[in-house]
């Protein structure tokens, strides 16, 4: 399109400015290749993601860890890619389509996502002007590794994470999973506050006392082993639990320590929590490699899995569990695992349980502390609620709203 329609602009809308990068642009079959094949290029700016057409086009990145980039930006069409990895997924969409306005073409969209049941990918699936073409994994087998494909029908052709990731089908609610898709969405929040073009209630990260990174680690480092759950959550003084941040990750003992320690510093985190029945003194041990003081919370696993996850999901029910922004992966392993099934307790969902769990059950002297502190919007430190300066950094205290 970009070629046959001169001075037309075109948006790539990947979930990160890297993704858009190194795999739509330059990827091994990504667009740069193509456009080299009809010699349509006249330059490409890898800082800048842009890409300039001969005929005067032009074919930008951008990022849907940032909605912003795109207010006021125009486009004639765009290419958006793992849409169901998108982290701030309704802000980005509705700021794209506010920019889909230009003359010339009728605006197109072409979507490539694994089909997540989630509520934006429902909405495009019923929508009477979208055209929806369905693949599988093995539709690509010739351009694949056979035995790759082999462990994956074996480990995945028969459960439900296979049907999505293998099949490309959309999963409705399991039945018996703890946690239902439409529940999730219900108390989502976003880091866009509604004046700028979100629609969920912003996140307020000053109401926060508390704040945790879990490491939910895997026993072996193979091509076919679960990943390492790095989950970042927090609480404010009501109660109320806030699902911030998903890093999970594979990789060697020196990798993810490093990343949960990064991930501590970056968020300003209390305390690493850890597992102590799933080889708590390596993990203790190998984190203090890293850091040697840093505060780490074992956890001791004496129930089964599915009691462990009920009051969690519980809080869930009661609207007490926000998920600021989108996180796709996470919300699958929730929305499809079925205690008492056989099936393994995913990485991702196993960190978020355990994060929860201390997190929230917390005594009634914790409880009366939080609900004394007032914040210090400046440096974040609990104040007494009559305090007008805060003591540690002297600046102006306000109250905190709702």
């Amino acid at each position: 399109m970009a070629v046959s329609n001169p001075k037309t602009r075109w948006a790539i809308v990947a979930p990160t400015f890297a993704d858009g990068r190194d795999t739509c642009v330059e990827g091994e079959s990504g667009i740069l290749d193509i456009l080299h094949r009809y010699g349509a290029v006249k330059a490409w700016n890898r800082s800048q993601g842009k890409i300039v057409l001969h005929n005067g086009s032009i074919i930008q990145i951008f990022s849907a860890e940032k909605p912003e980039r795109l207010r006021g930006k125009q486009h004639h069409g765009a290419w958006c890619d793992e849409l169901a990895a998108w982290k701030y997924m309704r802000e980005t969409w509705d700021q794209l389509m506010f920019g889909l306005r230009l003359p010339q073409l009728v605006p197109q969209v072409v979507i490539a996502t694994t089909p997540k049941p989630l509520p934006l990918i429902r909405e495009l699936l019923v929508d009477p002007l979208a055209v929806i073409s369905r693949g599988s994994t093995f539709d690509n087998a010739k351009n694949l590794a056979a035995t790759q494909l082999r462990r994956l029908l074996a480990k995945y052709g028969d459960t439900q994470l296979g049907a999505q990731e293998l099949y490309g089908e959309v999963l409705d609610d399991v039945q018996g999973a703890l946690w239902k898709v439409a529940q999730i969405e219900a108390d989502r929040m976003g880091r866009l506050s509604p004046d700028q073009g979100g629609i969920y209630p912003q996140f307020n990260p000053r109401a926060v006392t508390r704040r945790l990174v879990c490491l939910d680690h895997a026993v072996s480092d193979t091509e076919d082993s679960d990943e390492h759950g790095i989950i970042v959550a927090s609480r404010d003084r009501h109660g109320h639990g806030y699902v911030e941040h998903d890093y999970t990750m594979r990789g060697g003992p020196s990798e993810w320590a490093a990343e949960v320690v990064r991930v501590f510093d970056l968020h300003e985190c209390d305390a690493v929590v850890v597992e102590r029945n799933q080889g708590g003194d390596m993990v203790r041990a190998t984190l203090r490699v890293v850091r040697p003081n840093l505060p780490i919370i074992e956890l001791t696993a004496k129930e089964s899995k599915r009691l462990r996850a009920e009051p969690v999901a519980m809080m869930y029910e009661r609207h007490m569990i926000h998920h600021v922004g989108v996180f796709g992966e996470l919300e699958t392993q929730m929305s499809t695992w079925v205690p008492d099934s056989g099936m393994d307790s995913p990485d991702r969902l196993d960190a978020l349980v355990h994060v929860l769990t201390e997190l929230l059950e917390v005594g009634g002297a914790q409880q009366y502390l939080d609900a004394l502190a007032l914040t210090c919007p400046h440096c974040q430190m609990p104040n007494v609620r009559s305090a007008k300066v805060c003591f540690s950094c002297d600046g102006a205290l306000e109250p905190e709203g709702p």
